[in-house]
């Protein structure tokens, strides 16, 4: 076992910040789900203020990426993405146990369902390319319920407890978790055991080459993996976001992302990148709160890089 993939041991912080997880996810999930969610969202809420984590990222990536919205305007809109992102992170936290139909009747509308279904009559695998908008997780799980044999590409976690509790509550909902390091090995096996491989390519991922495209018409660093996969097995792709509804149930949205071939490898596969980071960037547009600003989205970026395109 190398260095690199042994199991690295918690240290006490990890430890007491473990504990202290699973004790408020032991207590909330004594509550109905919704109720759940909203406490999850006033914690969160707190982050943002008084506590004020994380705040200045998010208010200058929304400012940069909303320049006509007011101070007051970008505000409300951080606030409000606090409250999301703690809903999403209670969500996911207490998804074990939940059943299938539980998990299905989370969702008031699917969209594009067939290309998923077109995907598994080709015989090819699928590739499925998502972002950090809405509830990505519970996303993974309605896929998950609806029966498609599937695997996850995922970063690794601060705390390793944190991580092995996240990535079991992965499996029980149906999905094969892939550590973004060990990527291109075992994606290829899967792909051709006509399984979809999830990608949330809008960070960076360990073992995967990157390329910048313009998210908010700023460079962006983002994994090329999706699209190098797509054209070595001649594999669909999709684009899929699983985005909070006013009623408080999810929509999923699929969107097929075109593969063209030019003869030009490397232009083929930018362009495939820069096409499913611009539909992520249309859903966000239209759910601005739903998205995870609190990452520092354009942390990397070339070298010349002009001034006011840089990192706000």
């Amino acid at each position: 076992m190398t260095e690199s993939t042994a199991p690295r041991v918690p240290t006490l912080s990890h430890r007491l910040e473990y504990a202290l997880t699973r004790l408020v996810v032991g207590a909330l999930r004594l509550l109905p789900w919704r109720a759940a969610s909203w406490i999850g969202g006033q914690i969160a809420r707190l982050a943002y203020w008084p506590l004020g984590i994380r705040r200045g990222v998010t208010t200058r990536q929304i400012a940069a990426a909303f320049p006509d919205r007011s101070p007051a305007e970008v505000a409300d809109l951080a606030v409000r993405s606090f409250d999301s992102l703690g809903r999403t992170s209670i969500e996911t936290a207490v998804l074990p146990g939940t059943s299938r139909e539980e998990i299905l009747a989370r969702y008031e509308r699917v969209e594009g369902w067939e290309y998923v279904e077109q995907a598994v009559a080709g015989g090819k695998g699928l590739v499925i390319t998502t972002g950090h908008i809405g509830n990505w997780e519970l996303g993974g799980a309605y896929v998950g319920a609806r029966g498609l044999a599937f695997d996850a590409v995922v970063r690794g976690m601060g705390n390793p407890l944190f991580e092995a509790y996240v990535n079991r509550t992965r499996r029980e909902i149906g999905m094969e978790v892939i550590h973004d390091r060990d990527a291109v090995r075992r994606t290829p096996r899967s792909l051709k055991e006509n399984r979809a491989v999830v990608f949330v390519a809008d960070h960076d991922a360990l073992g995967l080459a990157s390329t910048f495209v313009p998210f908010f018409g700023r460079p962006a660093k983002t994994p090329r993996g999706p699209a190098v996969f797509a054209l070595r097995f001649d594999a669909p792709v999709v684009f899929i976001a699983s985005v909070r509804q006013p009623s408080g149930r999810y929509a999923l949205l699929i969107e097929p992302v075109e593969v063209t071939r030019t003869g030009d490898r490397e232009a083929d596969v930018d362009a495939i990148v820069l096409r499913f980071t611009q539909m992520l960037e249309a859903r966000v547009r239209e759910y601005p709160d739903q998205y995870f600003w609190q990452h520092r989205r354009w942390r990397r970026q070339p070298p010349d890089t002009p001034a006011h395109l840089r990192e706000p």
